[in-house]
């Protein structure tokens, strides 16, 4: 009996300290959503309420009154999301394929080279990036967001990764024989075999887009293009700060990736087990 005590007391104990940390990751946005249904005067007060209140509508109502353009804001982020995982997809994985299964000059020292772009922090570029934006008349349009963030290097190191390993070259070298081309290939072949890591790539693009501040803070100038973080960012402004309707807007801005991440978790994890047994 002692020897099964001894055996099970890690697992107890190890699933303890993963319930509590799960806990700590989960409080924030409980309270962020239940703050959303108070008043100033509950949200500052010691203990902090732990249930939904009754001032949702109230909240929301300011949060409409502080930002009449919130909803095209939500659109905007949702539209610049949609179109950065869209071009992140193609690029990535045509740049993956070309890493993975072709040979050119120069093919190591490029490859190196977009991976030592992942090392650099992202506020270097942002001023030449900038700069860039306004010479090509970009500036407070949405195509400056997701133009330059189509193809990012994270994303053409796993397709690269991924293809390579995924993707027999013996299958590859078969169809050329048979007269497949080169963009039958890629259509036909490989992307069936890479869903994946698209699957993978898209929620990961989607959300770090969705999440942007810095970048649409550079290059939007109008509250009516703003996107969703810029938006709730410029909500706590000069003069006192509607916190229930700050709340109100996180907890909005923040239920697509929850809805999100419900409906995609399980399929994330299949996926991603069936490409590492392959």
């Amino acid at each position: 009996m002692s020897h099964i005590h001894q055996r099970s007391s890690p697992h107890w104990l190890l699933t303890s300290i993963i319930g509590f940390g799960a806990i700590l990751m989960v409080l924030p946005f409980w309270f962020m959503l239940v703050f959303a249904t108070h008043d100033e005067a509950h949200i500052f007060a010691v203990p902090p309420p732990l249930w939904f209140g009754d001032q949702l509508a109230e909240n929301i109502s300011q949060l409409l009154n502080r930002l009449p353009y919130f909803w095209h804001n939500l659109s905007n982020s949702f539209y610049i999301a949609a179109m950065t995982t869209g071009l992140n997809l193609l690029f990535c994985s045509l740049a993956g394929c070309a890493f993975a299964l072709y040979q050119f000059k120069g093919k190591k020292l490029l490859f190196n080279l977009v991976l030592g772009t992942m090392l650099l922090p992202g506020f270097l570029n942002m001023i030449p990036n900038a700069l860039m934006i306004a010479m090509f008349g970009w500036i407070n349009e949405p195509k400056a967001l997701y133009i330059p963030a189509a193809c990012g290097a994270f994303g053409v190191f796993l397709m690269r990764q991924y293809i390579e390993q995924a993707v027999p070259y013996e299958v590859i070298e078969a169809a050329r024989l048979d007269g497949c081309s080169e963009w039958g290939l890629y259509r036909y072949m490989v992307l069936p075999l890479i869903r994946p890591a698209l699957f993978t790539l898209a929620l990961l693009t989607f959300i770090a887009s969705w999440n942007n501040f810095m970048a649409p803070l550079v290059v939007l100038r109008d509250m009516e293009s703003y996107t969703l973080p810029l938006a709730l960012r410029a909500l706590q402004g000069v003069g006192v700060v509607p916190w229930g309707a700050v709340c109100a807007g996180a907890a909005i801005a923040v239920m697509p990736l929850i809805i999100l991440l419900i409906f995609t978790s399980h399929q994330l994890i299949d996926r991603l087990s069936q490409g590492y047994t392959k």
